[in-house]
């Protein structure tokens, strides 16, 4: 997926309005790393608005070999360039569906106790492909109360742990403790929805790139057929394109 279209989906995501002030979050953030000790995680100050990185803690260059300047810099197109290219698009779709689950279900006094995980592989400074667990709360939101800002939390992983995709929501209860109150495993959708033996056999081919008139070919059944089977693993596993899919079988083709 080229840099253009990730940007324009990603701003679509967070699309908001109102710029907030960091200057408080970002100023506890930098006294706080100064205490904490090197591990194999860091955090960041996110702005999903403008695309950028307002703060970036002293372990980045410890967990991943990276040079905080590059983010500094070019800001989430960099980080989004070293992400592991068969991600991209189910992390896309994560985000997307966290987001409409935000603004749906959890009311809008109750997005500052929200806290969402997930996670992806990103290529480190030795160009090895680790596991990364990143984990934001929500900071400051625009005027329709839809976060914008976020501490994100990240944790690295060794790249020898196989890891499907998921992505979670919590929620502070009365009782100051976080309760997962969303859950899904990307990795795992075929799993989960009604797709028919038929259709298993159109997504094998699709994943091979293979064009409707090849798996018609193939299958022997029209290419009109094979154009409604399409239409119908979309629709069933509420994806928006082919490209979609086949990323996420990528990652995980015993799915299939």
């Amino acid at each position: 997926m080229k840099y253009s279209q990730i940007k324009e989906l990603y701003k679509n995501i967070f699309k908001s309005y109102e710029k907030p002030s960091l200057e408080t979050h970002i100023k506890k953030m930098i006294e706080l790393d100064s205490y904490l000790p090197y591990s194999s995680t860091f955090f960041c100050v996110t702005n999903t608005q403008d695309l950028k990185f307002e703060y970036i803690s002293k372990n980045l260059s410890s967990c991943l070999g990276i040079n905080p300047n590059d983010l500094k810099t070019h800001g989430m197109r960099y980080f989004w360039s070293r992400i592991h290219p068969e991600d991209i698009e189910v992390w896309l779709s994560a985000m997307n569906q966290l987001m409409e689950f935000t603004l749906s279900e959890i009311k809008p006094t109750d997005r500052s106790k929200a806290n969402y995980t997930w996670n992806y592989r990103f290529k480190n400074g030795s160009d090895t492909y680790v596991n990364i667990v990143q984990n934001t709360t929500p900071l400051s939101f625009d005027l329709d109360m839809k976060p914008i800002i976020g501490l994100a939390h990240y944790t690295v992983l060794d790249p020898k742990i196989k890891m499907q995709i998921t992505a979670s929501a919590k929620l502070l209860n009365a009782n100051n403790e976080y309760e997962t109150i969303y859950f899904n495993n990307f990795s795992q959708k075929l799993l989960k929805e009604s797709i028919s033996n038929r259709e298993r056999d159109v997504i094998r081919l699709l994943v091979l790139n293979l064009t409707s008139k090849e798996i018609s070919e193939k299958l022997n059944i029209s290419s009109h057929t094979v154009d409604t089977h399409r239409r119908n693993i979309l629709k069933k596993l509420k994806i928006s394109s082919t490209g979609e899919l086949v990323g996420m079988l990528k990652f995980n083709k015993n799915l299939i």
